[in-house]
């Protein structure tokens, strides 16, 4: 049965965010904001939305600035880059959550690029636990082969001739997935093309983070057969918040009777199981036999 859900419009950064807010019925058990990944919109995660609102949470999902149902423009025509994304659209975003949901915890989950703001953000004590999923330090190299001819295409051959000769990346036309602004491509292309990652950018695109800030509940995680972001990307990047207090955890296909988990279609419909261990939603959590302090 699908959920009443309104639509929300966020104010960011002199634009605006179009969100969804997944209502729970009665007095909710926490509220969760869902930081998407890369070029997902924000209807693949209706399905996760939905499932959560029936355990009791309710549940803010959102497109990025000029994606999505956020596109106020042509992604031509925007000066927006991955950074602006991580920083201001997630900031935006917990604030709204917290406006909508005046009462309570507060539970952020992050998927993909929605999880690398975790050192860079100011959290309100109302924010009692934080999840990311097929976050990490990914590098080029790290992927396994079998991957690894579409991640050289899309990081030195199609992706950046397509971009530089359109002014955005036309991900749908390549077979790459959707469309982005050119400001987003070229940040992510120099992030995952780096051992470092992100590095060069602190002190100019990025603030300084903090390693050392203790953060309620922090579960970096990832299933183990993620080719699009590694667990061995996702591990280095647990390493970094180790005295966060962050502990890293995967998720075995086989544990759940699935042939296959990955990193996008881990939160699509079918896999339910995994996001109550995902949220840890109840005492029998089942993935406590792979979770690694980090």
């Amino acid at each position: 049965m699908e959920q009443a859900a309104e639509k929300v419009t966020i104010p960011c950064a002199g634009s605006t965010i179009i969100g969804t807010f997944y209502r729970a019925s009665g007095t909710p058990r926490a509220s969760l904001v869902l930081n998407g990944a890369t070029g997902v919109p924000q209807r693949f995660y209706r399905h996760f939305a939905q499932w959560a609102v029936q355990q009791g949470l309710n549940v803010l999902t959102y497109d990025y600035r000029d994606f999505g149902e956020s596109l106020n423009r042509h992604q031509k025509d925007s000066p927006l880059t991955m950074a602006d994304w991580m920083l201001d659209d997630q900031s935006a975003a917990l604030s709204a959550l917290m406006n909508l949901a005046p009462h309570g915890p507060i539970w952020v989950l992050g998927h993909s690029l929605g999880g690398l703001g975790v050192a860079f953000h100011d959290y309100d004590p109302r924010v009692t636990r934080i999840t990311t999923i097929g976050s990490g330090f990914a590098y080029h190299w790290d992927h396994p082969w079998s991957y690894r001819p579409l991640v050289l295409t899309f990081w030195f051959l199609l992706g950046p001739l397509a971009t530089a000769l359109m002014g955005y990346l036309p991900g749908k036309s390549l077979g790459f997935g959707s469309d982005l602004p050119a400001g987003v491509y070229w940040q992510w292309r120099r992030w995952c093309t780096r051992r470092d990652f992100f590095a060069s950018d602190i002190g100019s695109a990025l603030p300084r983070p903090d390693y050392k800030r203790p953060l309620p509940q922090l579960r970096i995680c990832v299933a183990k057969d993620d080719v699009v972001v590694p667990a061995s990307g996702v591990q280095r990047y647990a390493d970094t918040l180790r005295d966060c207090g962050g502990r890293f955890v995967t998720f075995d296909p086989a544990e759940y009777d699935r042939k296959f988990l990955g990193h996008i279609e881990l939160l699509a419909a079918g896999n339910e199981a995994v996001w109550s261990d995902l949220l840890v939603l109840s005492e029998t959590a089942n993935n406590d036999i792979d979770v690694v302090n980090a």
